[in-house]
């Protein structure tokens, strides 16, 4: 695959007649999530994950989950990996500690209209590590995940045995209004966020970067619930 060079067009104007919708109970809910499955795949997710991926969070609030790692594994390409996304931010764990708190917050991001995510891994010794990302409603797959310094990906979203999956599809460089889309050979794999209902209010969200000659590079298993229903 080669490079691609795009220029990006403005902001598609925000459609909030199609993004949310009333329950009969007068309840907002947001839809973008469910416009990007495919056929009934959205019916067939547990209605734990359903309500969690339509909930409307309003400009300046947010969603909090609290939890655990429970477990990290990075291959000896992943730790390099890990140490080289540094450069751009460090989206990936850095280390292999256990059984460690974690937070997630989600907030509603009035900029571009998508989600700031904004995760927090203990350690075992030191600082925690925090990692921020930018989910934006855009893009040829229609989600886009924004990690900083320009650099970001494509996201595609499917069920899978009642799970929720979002995967790479593209990564890409922005320079401005300008988009280059990397070739496969200059990525890290494919990523996969695969997130599970579990009983008891809980969720787990497992990290996966796989590449296509070394194999699993890394993958992180984290347990949450909410942390204010």
């Amino acid at each position: 695959m080669r490079a691609q060079i795009l220029e990006l067009e403005g902001p598609p104007p925000s459609r909030p007649e199609r993004d949310t919708w009333h329950t009969p109970g007068g309840k907002l809910l947001d839809l973008r999530f469910r416009a990007l499955m495919r056929g009934n795949e959205w019916e067939l997710l547990p209605v734990g994950i359903r309500k969690r991926f339509s909930k409307h969070i309003a400009n300046g609030q947010s969603v909090v989950y609290v939890g655990e790692v429970v477990d990290t594994y990075l291959s000896r390409g992943g730790w390099l990996l890990a140490q080289m996304a540094r450069l751009v931010g460090g989206p990936l764990p850095l280390h292999r500690d256990a059984h460690v708190p974690s937070v997630v917050s989600v907030t509603a991001d009035k900029t571009n209209g998508g989600q700031t995510w904004t995760r927090q891994y203990g350690r075992r010794a030191g600082f925690p590590q925090v990692v921020h990302s930018i989910k934006r409603f855009a893009g040829p797959t229609g989600l886009e995940e924004y990690v900083g310094r320009g650099v970001g990906m494509t996201l595609t979203v499917d069920a899978r045995d009642g799970a929720l999956i979002f995967r790479s599809a593209e990564y890409f460089f922005e320079l401005g209004r300008w988009r280059l889309v990397l070739p496969s050979w200059l990525t890290p794999g494919a990523i996969y966020v695969t997130h599970a209902e579990l009983p008891d209010g809980k969720f787990s969200f497992t990290l996966q970067i796989i590449h296509p000659r070394f194999g699993l590079l890394l993958r992180q298993m984290a347990i949450f619930r909410e942390a204010t229903p």
